[in-house]
């Protein structure tokens, strides 16, 4: 999913990145708080007027409560075969599975919310379209940043490592030096791709913009808005969607091989996180107690 859809649009879309929210003890307060930060994050994005913010308000908490109580189930059983699969070692078929698993659930939340995110954008007017663009301009500058992709290759290839080494201590609680030259080392032999990613972020970004010019004719533009959320990889250049081939089958293989440097006490650290995710996936979806009479 990369990483994080909320840089991309529409907001309605964005329950599905909660699985990434970083720090599980934080998870319960952040998902109940989910529908009043992706309104924040869609004014943002769209500078939206009062109706607009109330319309996006009542439709986000009935996608709220839909994902909370029919979805979150689903996701803690989900990562509880994950923790099964992964607490004697990874293989191949348990990442495909994994990634396929995520991806098959970020469908079924685009399935269900796209016709809210079609009739919330045939709302908007040229003026927000214009802050929409501006936002995009900064999240561009942002990313490009991050990666470094105006230094050379060794300096992209540093960023690249920081962010990597940063995911992966984030979930084992911290790595030797001895680790971190091996995953330096592994991680070389990938090949760098984030510039053709930035070029494709500013490709979808226009044909979004293309896109809604048709956000007037429903009929049109519900399913095209629909097809453009779940088919990201459609239209990409050749050299980027060769490479993005490659590059899975790398990634996978890449990870494969960390997983092998882990220690005992590395593994259980990032099993007990998923367990959390686990346990406040099962709260969150209780449905509340009614009253007595």
């Amino acid at each position: 999913m990369g990483a994080r859809f909320l840089r991309s649009i529409p907001l309605l879309a964005a329950l599905s990145c909660l699985l990434l929210i970083a720090g599980c003890s934080a998870l319960r307060l952040s998902y109940s708080q989910a529908d009043t930060l992706l309104a924040w994050r869609a004014n943002e994005y769209f500078d939206l007027n009062p109706l607009q913010r109330d319309d996006l308000n009542e439709r986000l908490e009935r996608l709220h409560a839909w994902h909370r109580y029919e979805q979150l189930p689903d996701y803690a059983a989900f990562t509880s075969a994950a923790i099964a699969r992964a607490r004697h070692g990874l293989k191949h078929d348990d990442l495909v599975w994994f990634i396929e698993g995520l991806k098959a659930r970020y469908r079924v939340i685009i399935n269900h919310g796209s016709t809210d995110a079609a009739e919330m954008l045939a709302t908007l007017a040229p003026e927000q379209i214009d802050a929409l663009q501006k936002q995009w301009r900064k999240v561009n500058r942002k990313f490009a940043s991050e990666y470094d992709l105006d230094g050379s290759v060794e300096k992209r290839k540093r960023a690249r490592l920081k962010k990597v080494l940063d995911q992966i201590q984030d979930w084992t609680g911290g790595l030797t030096y001895e680790q971190e030259q091996k995953i330096a080392a592994l991680l070389d032999a990938i090949p760098l791709i984030e510039h053709l990613r930035h070029a494709d972020r500013i490709r979808r970004q226009q044909e979004f913009l293309q896109l809604l010019k048709l956000r007037t004719n429903p009929r049109e533009f519900r399913p095209k808005l629909q097809a453009w959320l779940v088919d990201w990889e459609r239209g990409r250049a050749p050299e980027y969607q060769q490479l993005s081939v490659e590059l899975y089958a790398k990634r996978i293989e890449f990870y494969l091989a960390v997983d092998k440097l882990l220690t005992p006490g590395q593994r259980q650290i990032a099993l007990h996180r998923l367990q959390e995710y686990v346990d406040d996936f099962k709260a969150l979806a209780e449905k509340p107690q009614r009253a007595g009479p």
